[in-house]
């Protein structure tokens, strides 16, 4: 599954999975790695965000002011990543 995906996007995968959960998840590396999965990736309104993977949607809020997600929105990813078949 990730023999397409970068060391940059390896890195950010494992950290999405890795427990305890981690809030330092950067937006911008998590947006990188699901769009290298695949993803179709479409701005909503506001800070929302449309994640559609493998016949899987979700929608996540862009982070502001910092780029660094939250420890439920980081779990709400990896939940989205699971069902749609990309986890570890």
């Amino acid at each position: 599954m990730d023999s397409h995906l970068s060391a940059q996007h390896r890195k950010t995968l494992a950290a999405v999975f890795e427990r305890p959960t981690r809030a330092n998840v950067r937006w911008r590396e998590a947006v990188g790695l699901v769009r290298a999965l695949g993803a179709e990736i479409t701005e909503g309104r506001g800070s929302r965000v449309r994640f559609a993977l493998n016949g899987r949607r979700a929608v996540f809020h862009r982070p502001h002011p910092r780029p660094e997600m939250v420890k439920g929105a980081v779990e709400a990813l990896r939940d989205f990543l699971t069902e749609a078949g990309a986890a570890l």
